[in-house]
């Protein structure tokens, strides 16, 4: 009997047989060093995505067999999205294992953002979801930015256990994993990463020195972000990949702020006052009057309001939220996409998104 082989790039058996179903590689590919799939192949070469028949519950179910095991949990937060790429029932999932909390993408956030305000809210964030990690750290995988620091981190904790890299779609996880190998062997990108959520379909084990194993688990679809409402080749508009630029806008009540055609805040009343956006520096920001809003979007959906830019390209329904600001600042956050600060107590805002996006407020994470 053959043995398996796993694609490196994403995790999944290999198999020749059938070029429509996962883990397909020609037979050729079987005789390189390393093995990737067709898929992770394309996706490497071309950046093209191909659609995956795994289902959420397919990648849940993976993830609760590490509930079964002891071992090290690394959770791992896009700090740009952290609701948005919160793994939901993470300790049920991971049992009694010890949680170490990492938030990345900290380079996309200004650079005036006080690192330590940030933990401290990420560390109050994660007690109001019923989780008590060993420890909150910080780091840019892509722009290698604390992780040295994240990997002495593991290495202390792990006590000679074997280490799970967890977390939703899109949050680094791979970018991470591969920075660590290429630190350690000097190899460039083994485990396949993009920009597109699901790469990883697979457990991915990487040998440790003492014998025992760091996992890269497949990326838990969060449906509530934007990310699965908007084309592929909109991904480079609404995912930032550079620090954001806070844009400041001057409200009088009756204003309107739309985010492309993704997301619409409606300053409802509450005197004039500043609103800063943190969207990616690329999205389009259209400030107009409120009773001029729902005119604007049914006219000029896909046109002047994008991305989507294509106007036959139909979003669900927009779904209306209604927000008091009570503390002097507040966030009100739009799953995936950014988030928008209103400055001052006493607020009346009404947020729209598509039926399905997550919008919620928060306590202002920048100060």
């Amino acid at each position: 009997m053959s043995e398996t082989i796993f694609c490196a790039g994403c995790g999944i058996p290999i198999q020749t047989l059938d070029k429509n179903q996962l883990g397909y590689a020609p037979q050729s590919a079987l005789m390189r060093e390393t093995v990737i799939c067709q898929r992770c192949f394309r996706l490497k070469h071309y950046h093209e995505i191909q659609d995956v028949s795994l289902t959420d519950d397919d990648f849940l179910k993976m993830l609760s067999k590490i509930g079964q095991t002891n071992a090290l949990v690394v959770n791992i937060v896009d700090i740009f999205d952290f609701s948005g790429s919160w793994v939901p029932g993470l300790q049920r999932l991971v049992g009694k294992n010890p949680i170490l909390m990492v938030g990345n993408k900290v380079d996309l956030l200004p650079k005036s953002t006080n690192k330590n305000k940030l933990t401290n809210w990420m560390r109050h964030e994660v007690k109001e979801l019923g989780l008590k990690p060993l420890d909150v750290l910080l780091m840019s995988a892509e722009k290698k930015i604390g992780i040295q620091e994240v990997a002495e981190a593991i290495d202390y904790y792990r006590q000679g256990k074997d280490v799970y890299i967890v977390g939703c779609t899109n949050v680094g996880k791979s970018t991470f994993i591969n920075q660590l190998i290429h630190q350690i062997t000097g190899e460039e990108e083994v485990i396949t990463t993009s920009n597109f959520p699901g790469t990883t379909l697979n457990f991915i084990d990487i040998p440790l020195e003492d014998g025992c194993t760091l996992y890269d688990t497949p990326g838990v679809v969060n449906q509530h972000q934007v990310a699965h409402y908007i084309q592929d080749k909109e991904y480079k508009i609404v995912m930032p990949k550079k620090e954001i630029k806070p844009k400041v806008f001057q409200l009088n009540e009756a204003q309107t702020l739309f985010l492309g055609g993704l997301a619409r805040l409606d300053y409802v009343r509450g005197g004039r006052r500043s609103l800063v956006v943190y969207v990616s520096n690329d999205l389009n920001i259209h400030r107009t009057k409120q009773e001029n809003a729902d005119r604007l979007y049914e006219n000029q959906y896909g046109e002047l309001l994008k991305p989507p830019s294509d106007p036959s390209y139909k979003l669900p329904e927009m779904k209306r939220h209604d927000f008091v600001i009570k503390d002097k600042e507040m966030d009100i956050v739009f799953s995936g996409l950014g988030w928008i600060t209103v400055k001052g107590t006493d607020a009346h805002v009404t947020a729209y998104a598509p039926d399905g996006i997550g919008v919620m407020i928060r306590k202002t994470i920048i100060q």
